[in-house]
């Protein structure tokens, strides 16, 4: 009898070992986002600001050239979280029910998240930061598939506690894993989701599991509100005016290697004035918005740098995959539909209380090289930086082509992790996964994902295609397809649909098949009666 407790504890002992054992060699992995940050507005980019952090992993790890969003916050996560085209998740608009099923405004039960997935393989599932694909209780993170979360449900928050201005704003309300609860007066988010993400690291060490952790920054999405040792930093930095920092962004990008001899740069947006002919005043209010913008990047850097640290004290930097993009281009003002009205203010800008945003004057340099701004599917709308940093395993200091795509991540880290999709979940059938795993371009044997598809874009009926070089886009109300040759113009400056009719056919061909497949409607049969109106965002779409 004695022996065979005695070889039971044996097995016991080894199983647990070998778990322990493919636990280690399983890596942990980090995904960062953050909130309307242009795809120039980054040191490893081209950016003045001060971001050392990412620098640092940009350096000595791997950089993407091209990898695209959804151009706007709700679908853009839909599609990070589960892997899917953001209609066939049920974010085909924004958080909001339009009737459809690909329209719901949260993620369907079909649509795995990563968290659900990776937590199935035996991983702890963490997030702190902005969720945004589902306002229902039912919906929210600890629901779908997290084991802790700290963050904001909707679409944008104060940074600041506020105090009691009901009719200015609403009080910051927050949730740590399904109990609400509030900022306090000394407390700044982005410090409170860097921490939060920090104290779920150090909690989960003890569990023997390797780890995703999801940390959704909405910095520097508005409104501009920083802390005042970082807005110092930045102050002076913006005299020279929105042309002349442009022409240094473009140069460093130039000399980094992310924009590449003999490709475009858009054009010179005429919307935005001569900074020589504004005047002393005006001068004034803009250079100090583009200091508050600084700021707000500058502090997420800096908690991206702790994160990094608790990584490194915990011993687990090594075996650790980080991620870094944005959500979409910056928020350029929707030019053709008019200036945002002038905000509720109870405070100076930067301050609690003050609802000043970029505008497109600056967002115009944020998204240099590339053209228009969120929620347009010209580049400067879709496109991220890109930034996988994974010691022993990526090459530092390494840039690639890449053309990624959100639809891309979950593959990747299913392969990494070893995670088997599940054929039924809960009792449901998920959706096959649409994207292509990245880890052949993160490991270098090859410069950009090779597809069987094309990759396809719609949103409040903007639309557009990528197959190889090629790419067609119509912007909403219109329907006629334009045609760039990425290849050489990534700025779009050259409209090719008269000289190609055959590339046109054949791209908007695939792209009513998509459409048909992945639940896209017409937009003028689902729009909101009366238009849109984003929340906070003072306008209707």
């Amino acid at each position: 009898m004695k022996r065979i407790i005695v070889v039971f504890a044996l097995i016991f002992v080894l199983f647990h070992q070998a778990i322990a054992q493919n636990n280690s060699k399983r890596p942990n992995i980090i995904l960062i986002m953050a909130d309307d940050l242009g795809y120039s507005d980054i040191g490893a980019y081209g950016s003045e600001i001060q971001t050392p952090n990412l620098d640092k992993l940009a350096n000595s790890g791997l950089r993407l050239r091209e990898f695209y969003n959804n151009s706007i916050c709700a679908p853009t996560r839909a599609s990070l979280l589960t892997g899917q085209y953001q209609h066939k998740a049920g974010v085909g608009f924004f958080n909001v029910n339009l009737g459809l099923p690909a329209y719901q405004g949260y993620l369907n039960k079909e649509s795995l998240t990563i968290a659900e997935v990776l937590r199935n393989a035996g991983y702890s599932t963490l997030m702190a930061g902005k969720w945004h694909v589902g306002d229902d209780s039912l919906a929210w993170p600890n629901q779908r598939g997290f084991d802790h979360f700290y963050g904001f449900i909707g679409g944008a928050s104060n940074y600041f506690d506020i105090g009691s201005y009901p009719e200015k704003a609403p009080p910051v309300v927050l949730v740590k894993d399904n109990q609400k609860l509030k900022l306090k007066p000394e407390q700044y988010l982005t410090d409170e989701i860097t921490n939060n993400a920090i104290g779920f690291l150090e909690e989960q060490n003890s569990t023997g599991k390797p780890f995703f952790l999801y940390v959704a920054y909405n910095a520097p999405h508005w409104p501009l509100q920083a802390l005042p040792e970082d807005i110092a930093k930045y102050k002076g930095k913006y005299d020279i005016g929105w042309d002349s920092l442009r022409t240094r962004r473009i140069a460093r990008q130039r000399e980094s290697g992310i924009l590449l001899p003999g490709q475009t740069i858009n054009t010179r947006d005429s919307l935005v004035p001569d900074w020589n002919n504004l005047s002393y005043e005006e001068k004034q209010l803009w250079k100090s918005k583009m200091e508050v913008y600084a700021a707000m990047i500058d502090r997420m850097d800096q908690g991206i740098g702790r994160i990094l640290d608790k990584l490194k004290s915990l011993k687990k930097d090594d075996n650790t995959l980080v991620i870094f993009i944005s959500d979409n281009g910056a928020q350029g003002g929707y030019a053709s539909l008019g200036r945002r009205r002038p905000q509720r203010n109870s405070g100076p800008l930067g301050t609690a209380g003050s609802y000043g945003y970029q505008e497109q004057n600056w967002a115009y340099v944020s998204n240099t090289p590339l053209n228009n701004y969120k929620n347009n599917m010209h580049e400067g709308g879709i496109s991220a930086p890109f930034i996988a940093w994974y010691p022993k395993q990526i090459k530092g200091g390494s840039i690639a082509k890449g053309t990624g795509h959100l639809i891309d991540l979950a593959p990747t880290f299913y392969e990494l992790a070893g995670a088997k999709y599940p054929v039924k979940y809960n009792g449901t059938t998920p959706n096959a996964l649409a994207g292509k795993s990245l880890v052949p371009v993160l490991l270098g044997k090859e410069v950009e994902v090779a597809r069987n598809e094309p990759i396809f874009w719609e949103r409040a009926g903007n639309r557009a295609v990528r197959k190889g070089k090629w790419k067609i886009v119509s912007t909403y109300p219109g329907y006629k397809w334009e045609l760039y040759d990425l290849e050489t113009d990534r700025g779009e400056t050259k409209d090719v649909a008269s000289l190609h009719p055959e590339i046109v056919n054949e791209l908007s061909s695939d792209y009513f098949k998509w459409a048909e497949k992945t639940g896209v409607v017409d937009y003028e049969k689902i729009k909101p009666k009366g238009g849109f109106m984003i929340p906070g965002a003072e306008r209707q779409l």
